[in-house]
């Protein structure tokens, strides 16, 4: 069965998420019942990372088997065509081996947080970033950034109902840059718990209000505690904006 990867970008303000779920609106079901309509058959997507409730992406990956070959820029214009009006778009297929698998094969996760760091809220980016009305001192929060950075026990950064075997993970790239009235927050790792960069950025923040230090946010990781830890960060500042095979 030739099977194909997909490059996918969606608004997630209007999904319970990426993944099907019973009763709710979700990324995978629009584009599986747009695949259905194009090729008749149902089919499973399956993603680099099923993105929660509100979260967008930039550059999710997904792949698929269908049970005949089918011209690449053929399945993109039919996805895009029956996906409508959802806020999802299918930017690339292209086909692969039969090995190769949208979450397995993945070596590096690229995720970025979204601040709007002013104190009139935002008309146009509502639902699209995290509105923090108060000054927040991006230099500080880098500073802190570094203290997260590498191989380490990231139980404290951990939603209390993550379902991964183990909280040891491997933060490769962790930045804090403003751009006048925005803050973006960069994170790369080969996987991520689950709220994993929302609640290092809503850590992050309050170094970057002046109520933590840069060691004080390394006392928190090194409790391995979730209590110890800052509060996790609105769902709809976070984009996934890339995967690395």
């Amino acid at each position: 069965m030739p099977r194909y990867k997909l490059t996918i970008e969606y608004d997630g303000s209007k999904f319970s998420g990426w993944q099907r779920q019973e009763g709710t609106p979700s990324v995978q079901q629009s584009l599986e019942e747009a695949i259905a309509a194009f090729c008749g058959q149902p089919l499973t997507l399956h993603c680099a990372g099923r993105t929660d409730a509100g979260v967008h992406a930039l550059a999710q990956v997904a792949h698929l088997d269908f049970s005949e070959a089918y011209d690449p820029h053929r399945i993109l214009m039919a996805i895009n065509a029956h996906v409508r009006p959802q806020p999802v778009s299918v930017l690339s297929v292209e086909p692969v081996a039969a090995d190769f698998h949208a979450r397995f094969s993945a070596t590096a996760r690229h995720y970025r947080y979204r601040i709007v760091n002013r104190r009139a809220p935002p008309a146009l980016d509502m639902g699209r970033a995290w509105h923090v009305p108060v000054a927040l001192n991006a230099d500080t929060m880098q500073e802190a950034a570094k203290r997260l950075l590498g191989h380490h026990d990231f139980t404290s950064f951990r939603d209390s109902h993550c379902q991964a075997k183990s909280p040891m993970r491997t933060l490769d790239a962790l930045s804090v840059t403003r751009y006048e009235q925005d803050i973006v927050v960069e994170a790369s790792a080969r996987s991520f718990l689950h709220h994993q960069v929302r609640i290092m950025v809503g850590t992050l923040a309050l170094a970057g209000r002046g109520k933590w230090t840069a060691e004080e946010v390394a006392a928190a990781l090194a409790a391995c505690d979730r209590t110890a830890a800052g509060p996790t960060a609105p769902a709809g500042g976070l984009y996934l904006t890339g995967v690395d095979y």
